[in-house]
């Protein structure tokens, strides 16, 4: 969403799937090209692409229904699904010798919110390449019976992220939300209404971003800037060569991190205590950054919370989408029928609390950039992918604490991507159990899918 807005807004409205096979060639035609024109991917490798070859043909002969549920750690992630389906798996599928009719493609769902940000076009593309929009924060009734018609009758298997946003992580899955564990009962329940036989599955996959060469040099620089950003003095030089770095200089990236870290929290935690009249707890500086982070964003939230007149309970990313709908309730306004009619009175009113609505949303999307920022990340696994991601993560917050746009993050070194097809997830099998106890069977399967997603991780 758009950092500035002073205006009230007509109602989001749903923008249907309207899959248009010219726009589609396009996008097919042109993906090779656009990777390294546009994003830092050099290669992409896949696992297992036989498997899914295999579920793409059982699908087009009406055995099965699917979903491809993936893993979200980058925003780069929808090209590499279609460099996948586009790509490997017409590729494999040759050399297997069996028979798809063209062209392999997923429908698939999206945040409703990225046209927002992203621009009107996106959503118009989105459409036309069947992909049907989510409003993630409440009960989207259109959104999911869309969703719900594409798993069981779209032309194509569908696609979604159960961890609903990127985390900027490549080895830390995010909690799963067990909306695609209930699409997929929802598809084998509609499946048995209408008589047909179709077995159900979905299918987990993962990604992983790895660097080319290790950007050493281009995070230190990140560091660089954050600090002078930070008015932090410029912390003591290591000697050695940031080339095939030791443990030395590993644990001096790591200082630097902390010290970042650290100073960051320790100003929102004044900014919070002096300016809102928050009471944090007493927390000793010594403590590790995660327990002072997750008191600070719990109290970053209680400030939108209480504005909204929303109750403090789930999970920090549950309170994140709450608060991203209450937001958008007072922004783009269902109450309003015709803008037209308002007087300038009304139309003044309702931009005051619009602009309103915006700024307190600005506490909810610091603790959605902040949430995944955690010291024992780096300290567990001192790699250069994950002091980039940490240090990216930070910069992201700085940003928009800065009133600036954290989507258009500085590119650190060309990388290679590696996806892995998972086992297929019966749903199906599952029936009965879902019979039993609605809500036991759609939390134990996306407990197994969270388990699949985090086994993927290497």
């Amino acid at each position: 969403m758009p950092d500035q807005i002073i205006h009230a807004q007509p109602a989001l409205e749903f923008i249907p799937p309207a899959l248009n096979p010219l726009i589609l060639w396009g996008c097919q035609k042109l993906l090779p090209a656009w990777l390294p024109l546009k994003t830092t991917i050099t290669d992409i490798q896949a696992d297992n692409v036989a498997d899914l070859v295999k579920l793409f043909h059982q699908f087009q002969e009406g055995k099965i229904r699917f979903l491809l549920a993936f893993r979200h750690p980058n925003t780069d992630d929808p090209y590499c699904l279609g460099y996948l389906t586009w790509q490997l798996v017409p590729q494999i599928a040759r050399e297997k010798g069996i028979s798809l009719k063209h062209p392999t493609h997923f429908h698939f769902i999206y945040d409703r919110g990225i046209p927002l940000w992203a621009g009107e076009q996106v959503g118009w593309l989105y459409s036309r390449l069947g992909g049907t929009p989510i409003q993630r924060g409440k009960i989207d009734r259109q959104g999911l019976r869309s969703a719900r018609e594409l798993f069981v009758g779209g032309k194509f298997p569908l696609a979604a992220s159960p961890e609903g946003a990127t985390n900027g992580h490549n080895e830390l899955v995010s909690p799963l939300e067990p909306g695609i564990a209930q699409l997929g009962f929802w598809c084998a329940e509609d499946l048995l209404k209408a008589g047909r036989s179709e077995q159900v599955f979905i299918v987990p996959m993962g990604i992983q971003y790895r660097y080319v060469e290790e950007p050493w040099d281009a995070v230190d620089k990140l560091l660089s800037q954050l600090e002078t950003e930070c008015g932090l003095p410029a912390f003591e030089k290591n000697p050695e060569s940031l080339e095939n770095p030791n443990s030395e200089i590993q644990s001096y990236f790591y200082r630097r991190l902390i010290r970042i870290g650290g100073h960051l929290l320790a100003m929102m935690e004044e900014f919070y205590t002096h300016f809102y009249h928050r009471k944090l707890p007493q927390i000793s500086e010594s403590a590790e950054l995660s327990t002072r982070l997750y008191a600070l964003l719990d109290v970053a939230l209680q400030v939108a919370e209480e504005y909204f007149n929303l109750p403090q309970k789930g999970n920090l990313i549950d309170r994140c989408r709450r608060l991203e709908q209450a937001g958008w309730d007072r922004i783009y306004r269902e109450d309003i029928k015709d803008f037209e009619t308002l007087s300038l009175l009304e139309r003044g009113l309702a931009d005051r609390i619009a602009e309103e609505a915006n700024l307190r949303m600005w506490h909810m999307r610091l603790a959605e950039s902040f949430v995944a920022v955690t010291g024992r990340y780096v300290k567990e696994k001192p790699t250069v992918e994950r002091f980039a991601e940490t240090a990216l993560l930070l910069r992201d917050v700085m940003t928009r604490i800065q009133g600036g746009n954290p989507f258009g993050r500085p590119k650190l070194g060309k990388q290679r991507v590696q996806m892995t097809v998972g086992e297929p997830i019966s749903v199906s099998d599952r029936w009965d159990a879902y019979k039993s106890s609605r809500r036991s069977a759609v939390a134990g399967l996306t407990k197994d899918l969270q388990m699949a997603l985090e086994g993927m991780i290497f």
